[in-house]
């Protein structure tokens, strides 16, 4: 099966420096900028506030996923962060995330966005690969449990 998107060590924020909402949106704003050669982060982070404004993306049990569409960009990003003490992201049954995916993808991608969050909100609601998640200790251990759920590629 043909991948929907990358993901390597690159895109795993493995210890979120943030203690807010409005924190790890900025820090996942500044590292779409950077992976993706952009300018800056504002214009990704307006979109991302866009988006919260219509509802949190915390979907519960800890985790959040954080998404937009975004003109700037010509593939998906998919980004993965994660908080030892979890934040407070107004998430659907007000406990603190800890678990973070981001998802960007193109403007005229409309599809493959709600393809991919779809498949990101349904693996992560096993407990077990939360679990792994949570547990693991690199970079390179997030990328292989991502990359070895077949069903989110």
């Amino acid at each position: 099966m043909k991948d929907l998107f990358r993901f390597d060590t690159e895109d795993v924020i493995l210890n979120l420096s943030a203690s807010s909402k409005d924190g790890v949106l900025s820090e996942f704003a500044a590292k779409v900028a950077e992976r993706c050669s952009l300018p800056s982060g504002k214009e990704i982070l307006q979109l991302l506030y866009e988006r919260e404004r219509l509802g949190s993306t915390g979907i519960g049990d800890g985790i959040a996923i954080p998404h937009c569409k975004s003109p700037a960009l010509d593939a998906p990003v998919i980004l993965f962060g994660r908080s030892d003490s979890g934040i407070d992201f107004r998430a659907v049954d007000d406990k603190p995330v800890r678990l973070f995916f981001l998802l960007i993808t193109p403007e005229g991608a409309a599809g493959t966005h709600l393809k991919l969050l779809s498949r990101i909100s349904r693996v992560l609601k096993g407990a077990d690969l939360r679990n792994r998640l949570l547990d693991a200790t690199t970079a390179e251990e997030i990328v292989d449990i991502v990359r070895g759920q077949e069903s989110i590629r």
